[in-house]
Formats: structure tokens, sequence, C-alpha cells
């Protein structure tokens, strides 16, 4: 009995209550704080994220570019590397099932470029100056495909 009496006497003990109000205060403060944060985290996250997916994006366009660029310069084993790199992160991009830049059918309408990889490939390495007109090509339909147009 005397144990029951001096856990309610404890209880009731004014510090133990002023600490319990200070502790409670202490916590509401915390989370007053942390959810404005949290916040601005997860939005400037989900930036970040949607720029990197653009990012992306870009840097295939480069690689195009510069061999098509290189093509016209005649630098043929520079453009030859860049289209390759093209042709790499293309299809990275059609195969990646998380964190999607393309939809389905942007998907389905880049598989033609796709299909010109060995074509293109083969006339950097003979040094065909046909494969500049033909990268330029594929640069178009590329631009057309990304940006919608």
């Amino acid at each position: 009995m005397s144990t029951e009496k001096q856990e309610k006497s404890f209880l009731q003990d004014p510090r133990f209550k002023r600490a319990a109000i200070y502790a409670a205060a202490l916590v509401v403060a915390f989370l007053l704080g942390l959810v404005p944060m949290w916040l601005t985290a997860r939005s400037r996250a989900s930036a970040r994220d949607q720029a990197l997916r653009e990012l992306r994006l870009c840097r295939t366009q480069t690689f195009i570019a510069t061999a098509a660029l290189d093509t016209r310069r005649a630098e043929y084993e520079r453009a030859r590397q860049a289209a390759s790199d093209f042709f790499t992160d293309l299809r990275a991009e059609i195969d990646r099932q998380e964190d999607k830049v393309l939809t389905d059918q942007q998907r389905g309408q880049l598989q033609p470029i796709m299909a010109q990889r060995d074509e293109v490939i083969t006339l950097l390495a003979r040094s065909d100056p046909a494969a500049a007109d033909r990268l330029l090509s594929i640069y178009f339909d590329y631009l057309k495909v990304v940006r919608g147009a």
C-alpha cells in the first residue's frame, strides 16, 4: 500500500508535472521546426529529381549533336564515339523501368532510331561523308520525339 501511495504522490508532485509540461513543449517545438523543413526538403528533392531526368535527355541529345558536328568536320572517330554514346544512352533510357523520363509512346517512336545504330556506326567507321546527313536526320527525329513536336 505504501508503494501505491508513493506512486500517487510522485505523479502529483509539481516538479514532475512541470517536467512533463516542459518535455511536451519541447516535443511540440521540435515538430514545429521539423515539419516545415521536411516539406521544403521534399519539394527540393522533387525538383532535383526532375532536373536530373531532364539532364539525362539533354546529355543524350548532346551526344547525337556532337556526332553530327564532328562528322561535318570529318572527325569520324570522335563522331563514332559520340554516336555510340548516344545509342548507349538511348538504349538505357528506353529500357529504364524506374525513374522513367520517356513515355511508352516515346519509347515506341524511338525504336526506329535504335534500329539505325549498326548502319550509322559502320558509316562512321568507314569515314563515309553520308553519315553526316544520316546523323542530322537522327538528331531531328530524336528532337521531334522527345519534345513532342
